[in-house]
């Protein structure tokens, strides 16, 4: 309490907490350190005088936490925040940030700053070894490439108002992370309430949609095209654009794919040919590229130069990129969902009767290439394999028969992604999901993440023994148990890095390492992984046997519906 002014005084870190609580910060997942003094008496004191405060998620690796709030945001649509330690813990969760950047998820990550004063000049000063030596001359550098904002609090006066900032910004379309930073004398200011102002309603801005014109000029392309294709590879983010694909697909006879699948489309529409889009871009006439990054590796195909390509993306310049290097005649700024329902909207209004027809004939003619693709998937899982190398074609056409369609699978096979793609039925939009990063690391944490956010629903995470490695599993399995987030986490053990093998023959494919059999690929051998789980009272199963396939799935399936995460290491086909 101000003597002077009768009016109560409040920490900056207290009202950096109630700034957090109104713009719907749910969850903190933090890693502490001695930066978070304030703030940590500032949640007891909150606490202990009733007010509302982020629950606190504590997480033994930032790489879980920026992860779980990835998860989280993932599922919910709404941005959670990321507490990390000064520059160590911000170069920890550079790997999360890069990953949610392009992947499109909003992320508050919060860090300290080592203190700026020596002597007890202010409250916080610096009292201890290791607030000499984290202070870089430039610590945001260590994640700028991936955050849209960043800013270091000059004061609590603007506590709230930079909390605003960074909420609006990182749920603007396209969505990514932001970064706050904190000196810890910051935090522990006292400032007199009345000094801090109100501030307006606010906001991310209302979602654009395209140019009616060029709307337009998309619909006549259409009508003539004989062979046009959709790809797309986060069309599931807006349920409502996976319906629009499907509506406009089936209308106008296009087929489409996925390329490189961050969050799917329904797998169940007639026009649905699969993952490898590379092999139909030259025979293609018409093209639509819709929310997607990387549509196909030009190094192994190249789009006709007759052909037309329409993009249609909310952020169809890829800012985040230097280079991006794909065709675009026509680029359709705006709502994925909206563009492609009002192309719909128009090529109805246009359609002659030959279009009707043409659209017709492709369109069985897909029915039937996808009724192919069912059964070659079918005889591709018919292979169970040997012992101590299952197939993954036939492993997750068995995990697909125990899944509901509401179920999560959070994929980081990388070599095997197709596989699993190709077995597990996906009807819901949203439901396979993959970073569209390069970071690996993520599965774990997004499970998690996921998990808190819905409850209800089944996560499984599947990731190669490599990827396991990134993913920090004593940090994941830590914060499964102390929360009780209970997931299935499949480890597929090929016993290296098939990405690397794969990468070297590509570039190399009668080189001296494919003479010699040495890629530097292979990892540590006859590891255990399911001891990792079990010291965390997780239960744990090693699969070797094809045999043994279904019963083991279906155990740790049960396991985790009955509440408790399994994990089941499965030995696959090696690399």
């Amino acid at each position: 309490m101000d003597a002077n002014t009768k009016t109560q005084t409040r920490s900056t870190a207290y009202l950096l907490l109630e700034g957090l609580t109104e713009i719907g910060i749910d969850y903190l997942f933090c890693n502490l350190g001695t930066d978070h003094a304030p703030l940590i008496e500032e949640l007891a004191n909150r606490r202990r005088l009733g007010a509302p405060v982020p629950k606190v998620i504590r997480c033994a690796h930032e790489n879980t936490a920026a992860h779980m709030a990835g998860g989280y945001a993932a599922v919910t649509g709404r941005g959670q925040g990321v507490l990390v330690h000064v520059d160590v813990g911000t170069a920890n969760a550079a790997n999360a940030m890069h990953n949610m950047l392009r992947t499109r998820i909003p992320v508050l990550l919060m860090a300290g700053k080592a203190p700026f004063t020596t002597a007890n000049e202010l409250v916080g000063t610096r009292d201890t070894y290791v607030h000499f030596i984290q202070e870089p001359f430039d610590q945001a550098s260590l994640v700028r490439p991936y955050v849209k904002w960043e800013w270091t609090l000059p004061s609590g006066v603007v506590a709230k108002e930079a909390l605003r900032r960074a909420y609006e910004i990182m749920h603007a379309e396209p969505q990514g992370p932001v970064y706050l930073m904190m000196h810890r004398e910051t935090l522990t200011q006292e400032l007199n309430e009345a000094d801090i102002r109100s501030h307006e309603p606010f906001g991310p801005p209302a979602r654009s949609v395209a140019d009616a014109r060029d709307v337009a000029t998309l619909a006549e392309k259409l009508l003539a095209a004989q062979n046009p294709i959709l790809i797309t590879a986060y069309g599931g983010r807006n349920p409502n654009t996976s319906k629009a694909i499907e509506a406009l697909s089936e209308f106008a006879g296009i087929a489409v794919y996925e390329a490189n699948p961050v969050s799917n489309i329904s797998h169940e529409g007639p026009c649905f040919m699969g993952y490898r889009a590379d092999e139909h871009v030259a025979s293609a006439d018409v093209g639509l590229l819709v929310d997607v990054d990387v549509p196909w590796f030009p190094s192994r195909t190249e789009a006709s130069p007759w052909s037309y390509w329409a993009q249609i993306d909310i952020d169809p310049l890829k800012t985040a990129s230097p280079m991006w290097s794909f065709p675009g005649h026509l680029r359709l700024q705006g709502d994925s969902a909206r563009t492609l329902e009002m192309v719909l909207e128009n090529l109805d209004a246009i359609a002659t009767p030959k279009f009707r027809q043409d659209a017709a004939a492709r369109l069985e003619r897909l029915k039937a290439l996808r009724t192919e693709q069912v059964a070659q998937a079918a005889r591709l899982a018919a292979d169970r394999g040997i012992l101590n190398a299952i197939n993954p074609h036939y492993l997750f056409a068995e995990l697909g028969k125990l899944l509901e369609p509401t179920d999560l699978v959070f994929d980081e096979a990388v070599s095997n992604a197709v596989p699993l793609v190709t077995q597990i039925p996906r009807p819901l939009p949203g439901t396979v999901l993959r970073v569209g990063g390069a970071g690996l690391g993520a599965s774990g944490g997004m499970a998690l993440g996921a998990k808190l956010a819905a409850p209800e629903r089944m996560i499984v995470q599947v990731v190669g023994d490599g990827g396991f490695y990134f993913n920090v599993p004593t940090s994941v399995f830590a914060a499964s148990r102390q929360y009780n987030l209970p997931f299935l986490s499949i480890v597929l053990d090929n016993s290296g890095w098939g990405a690397v093998k794969d990468a070297t023959l590509k570039v190399f494919p009668e080189g001296h390492a494919k003479d010699a059999g040495e890629f530097e690929a292979a990892l540590c051998a006859g590891v255990e992984f399911s001891k990792v789980a079990e010291a965390f009272g997780i239960h744990a199963e090693k699969l070797t046997d094809p045999a043994a396939v279904t019963d083991a799935l279906s155990r740790c399936v049960n396991v985790v519906r009955d509440g408790r995460s399994a994990l089941l290491h499965v030995r696959v086909t090696p690399i």
